[in-house]
């Protein structure tokens, strides 16, 4: 039988290794205000695929799998940080209005949530954060496969609740902005996203 309480703690977690702002919350926030709810969506389902999938190689103990993503940490950053730079200044040369005249509703969900799992998984340091609170919450006999089922469960549907509620809440403010004001917004979401691309580079090559 599946350990609820376990399950219960993971969702914390989940909830709390998705809450801090940070590059994906703004692409998500961005994509939600100038995109869509649906597209908002697709963004927050891939960031939580990748938290469960860092949660599954740190509580089953996978250290190939942490090794080997450790290993290229680096050019994962400079990935990361040159597709961040790549988005920011997309969004800077957008014209006015121009994702929602071509954008369909229901087109690009699936490349949504490709680059919210590939962004969110260029960061391995997170298997090393997961490996250290799964073992705090492992039973003193090591986890069972229901325990690692729990665990990473509970860490998905804590990292989709909070993009959930965060989609939900600037949804509900995408219906109370003109499309001036959208555009603004996508302007300076893409200063600020080019700026974060320019951090992960340095990370990279620091």
């Amino acid at each position: 039988m599946i350990d609820m309480s376990l399950f219960l703690k993971s969702t914390g977690i989940g909830l709390a290794v998705a809450a801090p702002i940070g590059p994906m919350a703004l692409l998500c926030m961005r994509s939600t205000l100038t995109r869509g709810v649906g597209r908002g969506l697709a963004i927050g389902g891939g960031i939580a695929s990748a938290d469960a999938i860092y949660a599954t190689v740190a509580a089953c103990g996978l250290a190939g799998v942490s090794e080997f993503a450790l290993a290229y940490e680096t050019p994962m950053h400079l990935a990361a940080g040159l597709f961040l730079v790549y988005l920011g200044l997309k969004s800077l040369r957008a014209e006015a209005g121009a994702a929602e005249r071509t954008i369909a509703p229901g087109q690009g969900l699936a490349k949504d949530y490709s680059t919210a799992l590939l962004l969110t998984l260029a960061n391995p340091p997170t298997i090393v954060m997961f490996a250290a609170v799964f073992a705090a919450l492992a039973p003193s006999a090591g986890f069972r496969p229901l325990d690692a089922l729990a665990t990473v469960a509970g860490v998905f549907a804590g990292s989709l609740l909070w993009w959930c509620l965060l989609i939900g809440a600037v949804g509900a403010l995408r219906r109370s902005l003109g499309g001036a004001a959208r555009e603004w917004i996508d302007r300076l979401s893409g200063v600020v996203l080019a700026g974060l691309g320019v951090v992960e580079l340095r990370r990279g090559l620091g």
